[in-house]
């Protein structure tokens, strides 16, 4: 029977994550998980009604439970769960509860090593109290900063137990060869498939890629350090903006671009005086190939920046320029498709003085910007993401565009926006 692929409904919603597993039971999934998210917002009702949905599937309730095992097994257990989950963190004496209380109810447990920091000996102390499966899962938090499953400790479990091994954790049809050949029997996938518009094609492709089919997909990817002009690419502005709680936004600058056009690049700050064009153009010749030159001018109206600094700027692989202040020549520099953003167009410019500084921090209508902080602009505004924080933003505003394909697709089948997220039921209480 084994591997088995588990489908996680990591849902907010009950109704959409009954839509969902049937299609992905129809894609050939084989085990329902009701993700912690799903039993959070609905309680144990939502095991009970995915139960009468799936009378014949096995049905993991994904309580990931740290304390008062017994009662929690039990609960889950009552409602219909097959296999309730509890935290390799927690104590013994909770996992062993858990464990006699399943027995109990006819049920098991399965134990999450999530930040569990010797995984291979405490499977070895949890295979020992009785569990049934163990499953190592990198959370999606973790994900986010572009960490995977640790197939290597997988194998090493895997070697070190008799019980069946479950892998969890950012896994998509291109990699998850990667987790079966280490010796998973169970696939635990939530958003390489739930985040499809076609959720039985995904399943089924997953199923394929399981059984040694080579599948190509850029779902649910995760970048690392040097693939975020790739990441950043895939997302748009309002992308970046939900997934980092409105943060960065740069307001009142106009963005000069063609229709679909964008602009992704790590950025090389300028200091400067209102009309002193000096500084600007020479961090064209310190500027390196994907840089986008962003100059503090504080908002004067005389231009620093024109269609020849552009020229230059692109041939040295410049992607663009931000200022906060004035540009000229933007018909030229429209023409020649080179990304610009600027508080004002004007046809005056001013004489190179030299005043300022290159590569120090400045600070664009009120966002502070450090050359190397990540510079994203299209046509829906412009945002700065520190780089500190790049892998984990850019990873983040994927999840968010990739959410959305699912929402497109109900709301292309008849739904509404308000349908598909019941905001009338999830609205503050008063």
């Amino acid at each position: 029977m084994w591997p088995v692929l588990q489908i996680a409904l990591d849902l907010m919603h009950l109704k959409r994550s009954v839509e969902i597993a049937h299609e992905s039971i129809d894609g050939g999934a084989d085990w329902i998980e009701v993700g912690t998210p799903l039993i959070k917002s609905e309680g144990s009702e939502s095991i009970r009604t995915l139960r009468r949905e799936f009378p014949g599937k096995k049905l993991i309730a994904d309580t990931k439970t740290m304390d008062v095992g017994s009662f929690e097994v039990e609960i889950a257990a009552k409602a219909g769960a097959d296999i309730i989950t509890v935290m390799g963190l927690a104590d013994d004496s909770t996992i062993s509860e858990a464990v006699m209380a399943a027995r109990k109810y006819g049920a098991e447990v399965m134990v999450d090593m999530l930040n569990v920091r010797d995984i291979v000996e405490r499977s070895k102390t949890v295979e020992r109290l009785g569990v049934s499966y163990i499953c190592l899962h990198m959370g999606i938090d973790q994900q986010m900063r572009g960490k995977d499953a640790p197939a290597d400790i997988l194998k090493k479990v895997v070697s070190s137990t008799s019980i069946p091994i479950a892998a969890a954790g950012g896994i998509t049809a291109e990699k998850v060869h990667v987790y079966v050949e280490a010796g998973a029997s169970i696939i635990i996938v939530g958003g390489g498939i739930i985040k499809t518009s076609d959720i039985t094609e995904a399943a089924k492709n997953m199923k394929k890629a399981m059984a040694g089919a080579k599948i190509s997909t850029n779902l649910s990817k995760k970048y690392g350090e040097t693939e975020l002009f790739e990441a950043f690419m895939r997302v748009s502005t309002p992308n970046i903006s939900d997934a980092y709680h409105k943060q960065g936004v740069i307001f009142g600058l106009t963005p000069h671009l063609d229709p679909g056009q964008k602009m992704v690049g790590r950025a090389l700050t300028v200091q400067t005086a209102n009309g002193d064009w000096a500084k600007p153009v020479e961090a064209i010749d310190r500027a390196k190939d994907g840089d986008i030159i962003v100059i503090s001018v504080g908002g004067g109206d005389v231009a620093v920046w024109g269609e020849l600094a552009s020229e230059s700027a692109r041939v040295m692989g410049v992607r663009g320029v931000v200022i906060d202040g004035a540009i000229r020549d933007i018909d030229d520099i429209r023409a020649a498709k080179f990304p610009s953003f600027s508080k004002y167009v004007v046809p005056n410019a001013g004489e190179p003085k030299g005043y300022g500084g290159i590569g120090i921090e400045v600070t664009i209508c009120n966002q502070t910007v450090r050359t190397g902080d990540w510079i994203i602009g299209d046509e829906n505004g412009l945002i700065v993401v520190p780089k500190e924080h790049a892998v984990e933003v850019a990873n983040r505003s994927l999840d968010v565009r990739e959410r959305e394909n699912r929402t497109r697709e109900e709301i292309r089948r008849g739904s509404t926006l308000s349908k598909v997220n019941e905001l009338e039921k999830w609205e503050p209480v008063k």
